[in-house]
């Protein structure tokens, strides 16, 4: 539903205004970096414009025939096609020709096309007649990394939407709300530490914490994540810059020998020495 995805506010509720007031554009271009839920929008969407029982809040109901038929990936209705292995022009002219026959239950035909950006530039002129004139009962959901990529012809044609990377308390709440669903014990610090590590992208802080969660054998602890991901243990960071305060050469070089019988990659050392400073 569009109240579970984070971070993207902004889209969720421009989306459910144009639900609300029937004002509906023909085709949705989702642009932002990877892991933040472009596809995701782009999937509710498809579902919320088939749904045959809207909440109020227009959001699925998700035990309708159409929801229903979604969620098992059986549904006819919502084609995915993914532009960075079917981009040639072949495969949009399959498209167009699907993009004639009206729906076998809801309202629209809904095309999914991620990484819309890969297609080659016959692909580009073979999609922007469809684009241009296409049936009532289709709508096009696009999903880019970079839009810089697209024909001007195309993103004039599109409804744009920016989703931005997620903020590190953003994440962190979201995995805290995940791990205590599936009932895993966790430590704050280590989720910190996993939100800081995924640089904005919510999939790869998942990816990160399923890591975590196998490695930490169903928990995920502060020192599980820091081995994980090679990086230093703050308290012996803390030593060094002890010393350096006390001016005590000999104990800093102590500290710096014993980091290294842990082989660390020194760019992160000192990127963290840095931001303890």
């Amino acid at each position: 539903r569009f109240v579970d995805v984070v971070g993207q506010e902004h889209v969720s509720q421009t989306l459910k205004n144009a639900l609300q007031n029937d004002h509906l554009a023909h085709a949705f271009l989702f642009c932002g970096p990877r892991g933040v839920g472009k596809t995701t929008c782009a999937r509710i969407l498809a579902k919320v414009l088939n749904c045959q029982n809207l909440t109020e809040e227009k959001e699925p109901c998700g035990t309708c025939e159409s929801c229903t038929s979604f969620s098992k990936n059986t549904s006819f209705n919502i084609v995915e096609l993914d532009a960075a292995s079917n981009n040639g022009v072949e495969n949009i002219r399959a498209l167009n020709e699907q993009v004639r026959f009206k729906p076998q239950q809801g309202a629209y035909k809904v095309f999914i096309i991620d990484e819309v950006h890969m297609l080659s530039q016959g692909a580009f002129n073979a999609f922007l007649k469809t684009l241009e004139e296409p049936p009532p009962h289709v709508k096009f959901l696009l999903a880019t990394t970079d839009p810089q990529k697209l024909p001007i012809t195309i993103l004039s044609r599109c409804l744009q939407f920016n989703l931005k990377a997620l903020s590190r308390e953003q994440i962190g709440r979201q995995l805290q709300h995940i791990l205590q669903q599936e009932h895993i014990a966790f430590e704050d610090s280590a989720l910190g530490l996993l939100a800081k590590a995924a640089q904005g992208s919510m999939r790869d802080a998942l990816s990160l914490t399923d890591q975590a969660i196998a490695q930490g054998n169903n928990q995920v602890s502060g020192a599980i994540v820091t081995d994980m991901l090679g990086l230093m243990d703050r308290q012996q960071l803390l030593k060094i810059l002890f010393a350096i305060a006390k001016k005590d050469a000999a104990e800093v070089l102590n500290q710096a020998a014993e980091i290294d019988v842990l082989a660390p990659d020194y760019s992160i050392v000192l990127a963290e020495l840095a931001s303890l400073l």
